[in-house]
């Protein structure tokens, strides 16, 4: 029932077509925006990056399934002491390590390949501070939902109904308090100071009737060359925050990028976004109540109620979120669409957004024709080419020039 109530909220709520269905229909095509060495550049940076990129995946796959398939984990486990919550604690500990250190050196590869195309400003040092922080914040955010389940489970014998609600409370919990308590834990942020550029994106928001905190610049160029701007947060922890790096850029399309955060914001898509993934923890906490018995089977006769079978529900878990990955990105790329569109709306100015598209894409060195496997695992967002072919056909639509 949970999972019919997740697919039809997302099947009537997500924004399946941005434009209107009169809308003119305009072909994607990178090559009339984008010169033959700006392509070139794209698909080297693609080449670059896709080997340790799908190693990496691989080695998270491969790991999930010896421990959902085989009793791994549990005999690695097995030699832990100390009372129950101490060896479900230490479990989580040990298996992130492990697979962490498989991945670290991917990890290096990666970033290797950013500094060469010099979209990496970082140290090591500071690299390694930031993977490592990453990597302590998901093991201890693992490590109470892991906790809570098996704790659950030695008490309460329907404990996917206190699982279900405790799942839906922490996504929604982690998602309001992650602005002012995780976002700081990377990078550093100050309020935008009083300028044009502040007068206008707060006269624009307020045009638009949407409530904004604060405009914060991220010191984003202490790791990155890249250009990004975001929303987080909702209520009073909602906060549109722009990269340094964007600051650079003409004002007016600093200004298209905040309308598109603008849309995002008027449509809560935040906070809209929190309670479909809420949702889609508490169907996680039932589904693993459902396969329970696997648990017991995988790791040679434990139940989930021991300590020992902390591996098979990490490993169902990471395998629960790489399946329903793709699924993510269709719905991100319709409702990045939509905000596209907000941003076309508002600033009325399609020559400007496609400016801004292009700008961006070279700057951060975007795939500009990825292939179907990468455009499912990884796309987020619509292409820059299909972005620009929306703003075109946008502006016949509403009698504007075409860019």
């Amino acid at each position: 029932m949970l999972g019919a109530v997740i697919v039809g909220v997302v099947a009537f709520t997500t924004p399946w077509q941005a434009l209107p269905a009169g809308a003119p229909a305009v072909t994607p095509d990178p090559a009339r925006d984008f010169g033959a060495a700006e392509l070139a550049r794209s698909q080297a940076f693609d080449a670059a990056t896709s080997v340790p990129s799908y190693l990496s995946l691989g080695v998270t796959l491969v790991f999930a399934g010896l421990l959902v398939a085989t009793p791994l984990g549990a005999k690695v486990l097995g030699r832990l002491a100390g009372p129950w919550w101490v060896r479900v604690l230490l479990g989580v500990l040990v298996l992130t390590v492990i697979e962490e250190a498989v991945r670290w050196p991917l990890g290096m590869w990666f970033e290797v390949a950013l500094r060469d195309y010099g979209l990496s400003t970082q140290d090591w040092a500071s690299w390694t501070g930031d993977r490592l922080k990453s990597i302590g914040i998901n093991a201890a955010l693992l490590a109470v939902m892991v906790l809570a389940v098996v704790a659950l489970a030695r008490r309460i014998r329907r404990w996917w109904i206190p699982a279900a609600a405790g799942a839906f409370a922490l996504t929604v919990g982690a998602s309001f308090v992650y602005p002012v308590v995780f976002e700081p834990v990377f990078n550093d942020f100050h309020a935008m100071p009083a300028g044009p550029l502040r007068s206008n994106l707060m006269a624009m928001a307020e045009r638009d009737q949407v409530p904004v905190e604060d405009v914060l610049v991220a010191d984003a160029s202490r790791r990155t060359t890249a250009l990004n701007a975001y929303v987080s947060g909702f209520g009073a922890t909602r906060r549109i925050v722009v990269y340094d790096t964007l600051l650079k850029a003409p004002q007016r399309e600093v200004e298209l990028v905040v309308a598109h955060e603008l849309g995002h914001a008027k449509e809560r898509d935040v906070l809209y976004g929190t309670l479909v993934g809420a949702l889609g923890a508490a169907l996680g906490a039932v589904l693993l109540f459902l396969v329970s018995g696997l648990v017991r089977r995988r790791t040679g006769g434990v139940p989930i109620t021991d300590p020992r079978a902390v591996g098979v529900i990490l490993g169902l878990m990471t395998l629960a979120t790489f399946l329903s990955g793709p699924a993510q990105n269709v719905i991100s790329r319709q409702i990045e669409a939509r905000a596209d569109v907000h941003a076309l709306d508002l600033t009325e100015d399609p020559a400007t957004f496609v400016a801004m598209q292009k700008r961006l894409a070279t700057a951060n060195i975007s795939d500009l024709s990825p292939d179907a496997v990468e455009y499912v695992l990884y796309a987020s967002h619509p292409t820059a080419a299909q972005r620009i072919a929306m703003a075109r056909s946008w502006a016949r639509l509403n009698g504007h020039p075409q860019p």
